[in-house]
């Protein structure tokens, strides 16, 4: 079980301070918006700026906190619909930055145990981005997708139709989307303080941390 990665901050003179480095991102001029503003989001502080030749490639260049790496890579790429490029250096230990959201989404949560079905997750699937198909075994607290809003939603993706002897146009034109596939590094950037990524020899797999399960949810 693989927690989520922490950076090592420093206390000097009673002042706390934490690593910070600088980013270098080279993106299509068409998508600079969403990667600055996903940058600003992060603490990040543009000190440079260049345009390249007639292509309409910019090169920003920041400083920004270690805490607010984590998980950027993949968010530059969705939001630059895969084009932009991410290099990172470390520069210098610096005054906390303060709070950072490194993820606006919430995590959709298998609530008991047993065989997904494609009766539930034609259902599920309309709450987010599911990370598995028909057909899989899952367990109570394995994060199974991700919700469409912040916060979390828990889900019975085994659900199974109860058996009639009528059978409508729309269970013959069900549909599922194909799901996520995220590679370890892909997982241990998405999970938060709260959840874990399991590593087995056959699968890996993201859950909820029980010793921190949140009420309420």
């Amino acid at each position: 079980m693989v927690g989520p990665p922490k950076v090592i901050n420093k206390r000097v003179n009673d002042k706390l301070l934490e690593p910070f480095e600088v980013a270098t991102v080279e993106v299509p001029e068409n998508h600079m918006g969403p990667v600055v503003e996903l940058l600003g989001r992060r603490r990040g502080q543009m000190f440079d700026m260049q345009g390249v030749g007639s292509e309409g490639t910019v090169f920003l260049r920041y400083k920004i906190p270690t805490r607010g790496l984590l998980g950027l890579r993949n968010a530059i790429l969705t939001a630059s619909r895969g084009t932009a490029i991410l290099n990172t250096v470390f520069d210098s230990y610096g005054p906390w930055a303060g709070d950072i959201s490194t993820r606006d989404l919430g995590s959709l949560v298998a609530f008991e145990d047993g065989s997904s079905t494609s009766y539930a997750l034609a259902s599920s699937q309309e709450r987010g981005q599911m990370f598995v198909g028909a057909g899989v075994d899952v367990y109570k607290g394995q994060i199974v997708g991700i919700h469409q809003r912040p916060g979390d939603l828990g889900l019975n993706i085994c659900k199974k139709k109860a058996a009639t002897n009528i059978r409508s146009n729309k269970d013959v034109t069900v549909v599922l989307d194909t799901p996520l596939t995220y590679s370890l590094d892909d997982c241990i950037e998405y999970i938060e303080e709260d959840e874990l990524v399991e590593v087995t020899p056959l699968s890996i797999r993201m859950c909820k941390n029980p010793k921190m399960a949140k009420k309420g949810r």
